[in-house]
């Protein structure tokens, strides 16, 4: 591959990120570290690289001479290859001798690349990568990489990034605006029904273009990477979990259901194809805190990381989004770190519990006369049994009351206030 075509690619893709406006995100990087992007597809990862350019020349005077961006789906780049590489340092060079930044998009393109990454890393060089997550995930990446690179999940769009997409102020003098506060709120909805993958904020057809990506997430991050040869019965698994959402379980239950229509399938193939749908970032899980370790790991609750890809799966089930909202939001602030709570001794059923901040938290569509007294009940019952927890809430889809009950207080929160803390 000549280094003078590089040198020019690398020259256009400078003046390309230089004029692109790109709404800030609310991601943190190390200087001294090296990352490799990881998370659902379209979730906005190749546009950060672009921010953290930016970043590094208006932030930290760095020159654009210095900014390495090269996406290896690039036509042009159609057929390099591993000892092609190390002509991207020649190129690199011919635009500059200062510290080079290197941004690669789908370098998994080239056989062997986590070669030159680690050379990179051991180099001492400032290094982000994204890929396509049929070839490049986070669970396996860093060991991939040596331990030489960080890797930072990317979520869709959280609710205040797609405020600010949409150019709707959400402050807290915003919120007292009658105006404005209207129409936050009618964004809240439009979240819950279609997600925060940045595309999709100003289509019209959104469904169709979550249809697309779902189905590119499917094939492409599940069935071709993992070589699956029963593709129907995978999807109807996904399709199962999706009705699973709010409900605990198991994979016995699982396999049970899905060997009623499929009765070839195993139960060790169901698990495996659960980790590959978690693996695709297409799935998350919540397990029971009160449980054994055995029992934590068998009967957990699935999420899925984009409501609008969920109700794919639904024709009108809001208290369910509701819920799954309220997790991708608890998800991606603390991950493995998030848990639900049942218990048989105490009778005890909580949807979310955080023990960082230890807060218990109950979803309710609304809270009304049949079902306040099992919401706040649950609560108060949590806070008997359960000294840890200090902070109680009920996130409902409009409601905002501060409840005093059993010298006890109990917030309900409605759901864009919710999203917006």
């Amino acid at each position: 591959m000549n280094p003078d075509l590089l040198a020019a690619i690398i020259i256009e893709g400078q003046k390309n990120i230089r004029n692109i406006s790109i709404i800030p995100r609310d991601y943190h990087f190390e200087d001294s570290l090296n990352y490799v992007l990881v998370g659902l597809r379209r979730s906005g990862k190749s546009t950060l690289l672009f921010k953290r350019a930016q970043d590094l020349v208006n932030k930290q005077n760095v020159d654009w001479s210095q900014i390495v961006y090269l996406n290896f789906e690039d036509e042009r780049l159609d057929g390099f290859q591993l000892s092609d590489c190390n002509n991207i340092l020649i190129a690199a060079n011919q635009l500059t001798t200062k510290k080079h930044y290197f941004l690669f998009d789908e370098i998994q393109n080239i056989e062997g690349w986590e070669k030159f990454a680690r050379r990179l890393a051991d180099q001492g060089e400032s290094v982000y990568l994204t890929g396509s997550n049929s070839k490049v995930l986070g669970h396996d990446i860093v060991l991939r990489l040596g331990g030489r690179y960080m890797a930072k999940y990317i979520a869709p769009f959280n609710f205040s990034e797609y405020l600010t997409a949409k150019n709707i102020s959400h402050d807290k003098l915003a919120l007292l605006d009658t105006v404005n506060n209207g129409q936050i709120r009618a964004v809240a909805n439009e979240y819950l029904r279609y997600g925060g993958l940045p595309e999709s904020i100003l289509l019209s057809d959104k469904r169709n273009y979550l249809t697309n990506i779902y189905q590119n997430v499917f094939l492409a991050d599940i069935i071709v990477r993992n070589k699956i040869r029963n593709e129907k019965t995978i999807s109807l698994l996904i399709r199962k979990i999706a009705d699973t959402v709010m409900h605990i379980v198991s994979y016995a239950n699982l396999y049970k259901n899905v060997k009623s229509v499929i009765n070839t399938v195993s139960r060790n193939a169901i698990i495996d194809y659960i980790d590959y749908a978690k693996e695709a970032y297409l799935i998350f899980s919540t397990k029971n805190y009160f449980a054994k370790f055995n029992e934590r790991e068998s009967s957990p609750k699935y999420y899925f990381t984009d409501n609008g890809i969920l109700n794919l799966f639904y024709i009108d089930k809001l208290p369910a989004l509701l819920e799954n909202i309220v997790a991708i939001k608890l998800h991606n602030k603390y991950q493995k770190k998030l848990f639900y709570l049942k218990s048989k001794k105490t009778g005890v059923d909580i949807d979310f519990y955080v023990p960082a901040s230890k807060t218990a938290i109950q979803v309710a569509w609304e809270v009304n006369d049949t079902s306040k007294e099992r919401e706040i009940g649950n609560l108060l019952k949590l806070a008997d049994n359960f000294t840890e927890v200090e902070n109680l809430v009920i996130v409902t889809h409009g409601e905002e009351e501060t409840i005093e009950k059993e010298g006890k207080t109990i917030q309900l929160v409605p759901l864009y206030k919710f999203l917006l803390e």
